[in-house]
């Protein structure tokens, strides 16, 4: 088998072999196929794109490429969320505990962010003793005795992912769909999980902008899941606007903290509720959407699923007396507001370039050598449709430096008041089940 027959072939829009894409995969990872005929490939993939067998031996053959996570001794279906990523997407937080209080094993593997704030792992660390240096035993033994357990990436899972992920970020191939879709798939996969939710994100602040590319993303990931035996369904929500109010470590975390006392955002509640129910069900705890919400719901009623989220962090090491006193979480020395210039609505929030506001305070990282300011961030006090009388708070800044009209000008520049009143976005576009 020659690599260039495999680039010639995709090139006349012919489908690849299972034993042709173990082939280039396997050649890759060993080094024995070059960058350049791999490039080739590639682009041949951007312009051709590939069909569901295809798709689905490319993730298959990535998932056997390095490690795979076993979690046969987790007892139960074992179900796994994935997001797009997003601004303020607290959702991981809050779905732990609250699926794992109606005992649905969640063992979940996390990373640190690059962008507007840190990953699930930055966040949670934002509670002081909090850590994921666990071992894979002690790991299985937690999710078994409290459903819910995270713990850092394994370093070689995936390999010939990340080889091809840096290739793609060099050869302006990353919006290709089927290697975007097998790139997602196949880390939840060799992770092992039994059912996977996946929230894909549309909107400004999101990777897919247009809700087209988003349903077709979607739709390829799901048909993935499916084709290689891993109940799998989708749901598109929106990212035109940050999720929740608040953009930080522990201001998310606090956020999630009362999300599962049912204080939370409204936005951000909905979309646990919607990705719950799925997981619930998936975990095949509830017979029907319906019936899993409504348990979601009484287990953040009668204080269930905040049992859930303590037991978890302090299960990890993690100081659990945060969740009844917040101010135990880092604070920021500077509170600042944001106020509105003008009476009006607020017609349009920009979510990445809020989140880019966030950055600049020291939220997120801008490299994998950045250090995160777990304290700073930014909430939110109106969403898009919202009414505004000038003077009144349109965001508060915490920062831990006195000067932040840079964080100001960004912050004016993209959030938009208009005189016409304007409805707010959909957060649910569509469930994709199959």
């Amino acid at each position: 088998m020659r690599m260039v027959d495999l680039i010639e072939n995709k090139r006349d829009g012919k489908e690849l072999s299972t034993e042709e894409i173990q082939f280039f995969i396997n050649g890759y990872t060993d080094g024995s196929i070059p960058d350049y005929q791999v490039s080739a490939l590639m682009m041949a993939i951007f312009f051709q794109g590939m069909t569901e067998k295809e798709r689905a031996d490319l993730t298959m053959a990535m998932v056997e490429s390095g490690d795979k996570i076993d979690l046969t001794k987790i007892e139960g279906i074992k179900v796994d969320k994935h997001s797009t990523g997003g601004v303020g997407d607290t959702t991981t937080l809050v779905l732990g505990p609250l699926v794992g209080a109606l005992g649905v094993p969640v063992a979940k593997m996390s990373g640190r962010g690059l962008g507007h704030t840190g990953g699930t792992i930055d966040k949670l660390e934002a509670v002081p003793g909090f850590h994921v240096e666990i071992e894979n035993e002690e790991f299985i033994k937690l999710v078994n005795q409290n459903k819910i357990a995270v713990i850092g990436q394994s370093g070689n899972l995936t390999p010939a992912d990340k080889k091809l992920y840096a290739l793609r970020d060099v050869t302006a191939t990353v919006e290709s769909i089927p290697l975007i879709a097998s790139s997602v798939m196949s880390k939840k996969i060799a992770a092992g999980a039994d059912a996977i939710v996946l929230d894909v994100k549309t909107g400004a602040g999101a990777f897919m902008k247009t809700l087209d590319d988003s349903r077709e993303l979607a739709k390829a990931m799901v048909g993935i899941g499916n084709n290689v035996g891993r109940n799998t369904m989708a749901v598109i929500s929106d990212m035109s606007q940050p999720l929740g109010f608040a953009i930080g470590n522990a201001l998310e975390v606090k956020e999630a903290i009362d999300t599962l006392k049912g204080e939370g955002p409204e936005d951000l509640t909905e979309l646990c509720l919607t990705l719950g129910s799925y997981m619930v069900f998936l975990a095949k705890k509830a017979d029907s959407l319906k019936e899993a919400r409504e348990m979601l719901q009484r287990v953040i009623k009668d204080g269930t699923a905040l049992e859930s989220f303590k037991t978890f962090l302090s299960s990890q090491g993690g100081d659990a007396s945060v969740v009844d006193d917040p101010s135990k979480l880092p604070q920021a020395k500077y509170t600042m507001e944001l106020v509105a210039l003008e009476d009006g609505y607020v017609s349009e929030i920009v979510a990445d370039e809020i989140g880019t506001a966030a950055m600049l305070l020291g939220a997120g990282r801008a490299t994998k050598e950045s250090v995160i300011d777990l304290a700073v961030g930014l909430v939110l006090q109106k969403k898009i449709g919202d009414q505004v009388r000038k003077g009144e708070s349109l965001v508060i800044i915490y920062s831990n430096f006195e000067d932040v009209e840079a964080v100001k000008a960004k912050l004016y520049e993209n959030i938009i008041i208009s005189s016409e009143k304007v409805s707010a976005p959909v957060l649910i576009h569509e469930e994709i089940t199959e």
